[in-house]
């Protein structure tokens, strides 16, 4: 009997000792939020933000503003029927312009539920020519951004589809496009 109770009595300190260390490691287990640049910036926090996000890099994550759904395949986003980004415009972008581009994938469940997308795009407000696919495919979405919307430090950048799937059944987001990087090049 006293053989027990010396056992239970040693495994206390480490069952409370593991407790404690549970409860100090809880906060990095955590499924929070990633913060968005507009959040980091009312913290005060520099954002280092990128002329290129790549939708499967986790650090470019609060670049995409809203629209965009969790990483898939290690590599590409869902995204909604609108969807927006702030990128840095390269240098010299407030003055020559740049380029924007898109690489993207329409998918067929895309087009057999709406036989065509529309992808529009504003830089700063700004709008961009838009594009029309009518077949599944991977694309790169690419225009012409004016000078005139490039001149700030940060630029945001709306993108809109003129038909996405809406939710129904298990699948509860509402599915446009497939994007894989967003990105301003120099001219």
């Amino acid at each position: 009997m006293k053989q027990a109770f010396s056992t239970r009595r040693s495994r206390l300190p480490l069952l409370a000792g593991g407790l404690v260390l549970a409860l100090a490691l809880a906060p990095l287990g955590c499924n929070r939020e990633p913060k968005t640049a507009k959040v980091i910036a009312a913290e005060g926090e520099a954002p280092a933000l990128a002329s290129t996000v790549r939708t499967s890099e986790i650090s470019q994550e609060p670049q995409l503003l809203d629209g965009f759904y969790s990483i898939e395949g290690n590599s590409w986003r869902w995204t909604a029927k609108q969807f927006r980004v702030v990128l840095r415009p390269p240098i010299g972008a407030g003055q020559s312009g740049a380029t924007l581009d898109m690489a993207l994938t329409v998918p067929q469940v895309a087009i057999d539920h709406a036989k065509s997308l529309t992808l529009s795009a504003s830089v700063e407000g700004s709008p961009l020519p838009p594009e029309t696919y009518t077949k599944a495919g991977q694309y790169e979405y690419k225009r012409d951004a004016p000078a005139s919307a490039l001149g700030k430090p940060v630029v945001r950048i709306n993108f809109s589809l003129d038909n996405a799937i809406p939710p129904t059944g298990a699948e509860r987001r509402e599915l446009g496009i497939i994007v894989t990087s967003i990105g301003l090049q120099p001219k």
